[in-house]
């Protein structure tokens, strides 16, 4: 997980999310957890994906659902051409 990260949290990550949210991760808290479990500051996203409320969250890894991920600093994504190059 990293900043930017849009996850789906739902019952797998954590008992209380019975129904699963969007969230965008701000950052990974270095809080002392158990093992597999993190700590997570970020964004509750609605459906058209603006943030309705911040939230620290404690869930397991395994049962995060990655939506999408942030590209890594520096890295510009391909753009795909109609035309092809000879």
């Amino acid at each position: 997980m990293k900043a930017g990260d849009l996850l789906i949290v739902g019952r797998e990550a954590s008992v209380q999310f019975i129904r699963p949210i969007r969230f965008r991760v701000i950052r990974v808290l270095d809080w002392i957890t158990y093992d597999e479990w993190i700590w997570l500051d970020g964004y509750q996203l609605d459906d058209r994906g603006d943030a309705v409320a911040r939230r620290s969250i404690f869930v397991t890894k395994a049962g995060l659902r990655i939506q999408r991920r942030t590209a890594p600093a520096g890295v510009q994504p391909r753009r795909s051409s109609s035309r092809m190059r000879a």
